[in-house]
């Protein structure tokens, strides 16, 4: 915990993304710490993957901050067990506008639509980003990932000879 903001220098954001198969019925979970608030989310979707629940964790955070007045002027410290996402967010992007939203290889950029609603995002909040192991021990990447494969498992049970 020792890289949690305290109260008062900012607002923390964990946020973990699941997917029962790849694709499959899928799910974000999101924990957000301010001052001594403690805020659980989460959402799915029946049909996905797991880049795209890591991705949309993170979206559906900043939206819900973007709601609230509490986080002008804060910094939010978003920790997240996904290399793909805050490498992509912090680095990979500016690479793949360059050239045209195609990779190294030369192959379209995917999930380009989140890259572009996360980047529209994140212009509007002053954001550090921590990347965390996942299954590690840390109580809130836990508590995200219980979250979002809660949400995964709703979907797969809406499924046609499950659950």
């Amino acid at each position: 915990m020792g890289d949690l903001f305290l109260a008062g220098d900012g607002i923390t954001v964990f946020t973990d993304g699941s997917c029962l198969g790849n694709p499959g019925p899928g799910g974000w979970g999101a924990v957000i710490l301010y001052e001594n608030q403690v805020l659980e989310f989460s959402g799915g979707e029946a049909l996905t993957t797991n880049n795209r629940m890591e991705l949309t964790g993170v979206i559906r955070v900043l939206e819900e901050l973007k709601k609230t007045d509490f986080y002008a002027g804060q910094r939010i410290c978003i920790h997240i067990d996904s290399q793909y996402v805050k490498n992509g967010i912090t680095t990979w992007i500016k690479t793949w506008k360059k050239n045209g939203w195609k990779t190294a290889s030369k192959t379209p950029v995917k999930n380009k639509e989140l890259w572009c609603e996360l980047e529209e995002l994140t212009g509007e909040f002053n954001i550090d980003w921590v990347w965390v192991k996942g299954h590690a021990g840390n109580k809130y990447n836990e508590i995200c990932d219980r979250l979002a494969q809660t949400e995964s498992r709703k979907f797969q049970a809406l499924l046609p000879g499950e659950g």
